[in-house]
């Protein structure tokens, strides 16, 4: 098995990764009890150990191993890493809150499943302080909050970004023609509308017969979802699929615009592969690395491996910038992972410090995954040429339009059973925008209600 194919399976897993929370009154007047008995579980402790749930495989898994000795040395406490599959971390982390066993004390967690797990998890809010507040991408700490409770600390944030054959679109020639056809100069797409156009220029370029100009996600997953609300936000979007009232709002004219957009792409001749409702992260990264595609929407991280020779037929000749903007400017739907307590945990006091001490180590998930949630671990490492995909990536998460899922418990069940099939009955030629979003409203509804 050669080393891109080992890549691609990987890719896969690691798109699971991105495919991307009750009362104050409560849990002030039994905080002086709680921190009372924690201490004293603490101290009877056998072996001092401290169990953290992550995903194996993952950068989360990666930087515990790392860290566990020098967490060891300045605690006493030793680092016991439980890993298990992607959606093994939220069956155990529903199992543990429902039978509160106390079998871990912190969990690395997508941030989806904070809706419906906040109920058995301990707050925050008190080692959150101004300083990390300020060190943060906007909405990382809204993310993490329900019911005026902040219930994770983030130890990753991640978007799409554009991602571009640079030797391409320098390329006098190219730059000629395009600029004869469409009547502005060739340059990284700002826009949706310099995005259709350089997709159709390259995807009809009769130099480039076995070249697409981009992809658009249609299968069946949550990241064609994310994909497609990305566009959303740019639309002009202040809520996505529900309002703050919980009403559902998934056929007004933002969702409908954005769908429209992909759609434009998908019935554009050459603009992207026929095999739209195959397409997501991986299958666009493949085309992308064997150098079948002129541009890509793409989680943030994947500039490192479309850059490295070993993993890609056109490293060094790929750019990055900023997603495209809509009519209301760039915009998109940022995957975060968090870091949480259980509630069952005995040693909370000790996990606290455990959040603060690998908080300290931001830059580690830099170095596995190529994101961080630091602002200054971003600008730091993004004076690096292999990272430089993160001043673009900054500039996507800081962007007005960039928003979060809605809060709420039955996202999962949204996303299958209405979002992911409308995108594919439009993308598949089925039904109009309207009219599957439409008839998404209803199943929304139904299942809201």
């Amino acid at each position: 098995m050669n080393k891109k194919l080992l890549f691609l399976i990987t890719l896969l897993f690691v798109g699971l990764l991105l495919s991307a929370c009750g009362d104050n009154n409560d849990s002030t007047s039994n905080e002086s009890n709680d921190e009372g008995e924690n201490s004293e579980n603490e101290e009877n402790n056998e072996g001092k150990k401290l169990t953290v749930l992550v995903e194996g495989g993952s950068p989360a898994e990666a930087v515990a191993e790392e860290t566990r000795d020098s967490f060891k040395e300045e605690t006493g406490y030793d680092v016991i890493i439980e890993s298990v599959p992607y959606t093994g971390v939220y069956d155990r982390m529903r199992t543990e809150l429902t039978t509160g066993s106390g079998a871990f004390d912190v969990a690395t967690i997508d941030t989806i499943w904070l809706p419906a797990l906040y109920e058995g998890l301990e707050p925050i809010q008190d080692i959150v302080t101004d300083e990390i507040s300020a060190d943060l991408f906007p909405g990382l700490i809204d993310g993490a909050t329900i019911e005026d409770n902040v219930y994770g600390l983030p130890t990753w944030t991640n978007s799409k970004i554009l991602l571009y054959r640079k030797d391409l679109f320098e390329d006098e020639n190219n730059k000629s023609a395009f600029e004869a056809e469409f009547g502005y100069e060739l340059a990284p797409p700002g826009d949706w509308e310099q995005y259709k156009d350089i997709a159709s220029f390259f995807g009809n370029n009769e130099d480039y017969p076995e070249l697409y100009g981009t992809s658009v996600f249609g299968a069946s997953s949550g990241d064609s979802v994310a994909s497609w609300l990305d566009h959303v936000t740019q639309a002009g979007a202040d809520n996505l699929v529900l309002d703050d009232n919980g009403e559902v709002i998934v056929n007004d004219q933002y969702h409908v615009d954005a769908l429209n957009m992909l759609n434009d792409l998908v019935s554009t001749e050459g603009s992207v592969p026929e095999n739209t409702l195959e397409t997501a992260s991986a299958e666009t990264a493949e085309l992308f690395y064997n150098g079948n595609l002129a541009m890509m929407l793409a989680w943030g991280h994947f500039y490192v491996p479309a850059n490295d020779p070993d993993t890609s037929d056109v490293a060094g000749k790929v750019g990055a910038a900023p997603m495209i903007a809509g009519e209301e400017g760039i915009g998109v739907v940022p995957g975060p992972w968090y870091q949480v307590i259980p509630s069952s945990s005995n040693k909370k006091d000790m996990a606290k410090k455990y959040l603060e001490f690998m908080y300290e180590k931001n830059e580690l998930y830099a170095d596995a995954l190529g994101v961080a949630a630091r602002q200054s671990v971003f600008e730091e490492y993004g004076k690096e040429e292999k990272y430089s995909h993160l001043t673009p990536l900054a500039k996507t998460l800081n962007a007005e339009q960039t928003q979060n899922r809605p809060s709420t418990d039955q996202w999962q069940e949204i996303e299958s059973e209405a979002l992911i099939p409308a995108i594919q009955k439009v993308l598949g030629g089925e039904l109009t925008a309207q009219e599957a979003l439409d008839e998404a409203n209803e199943i929304i509804e139904g299942i809201v209600n």
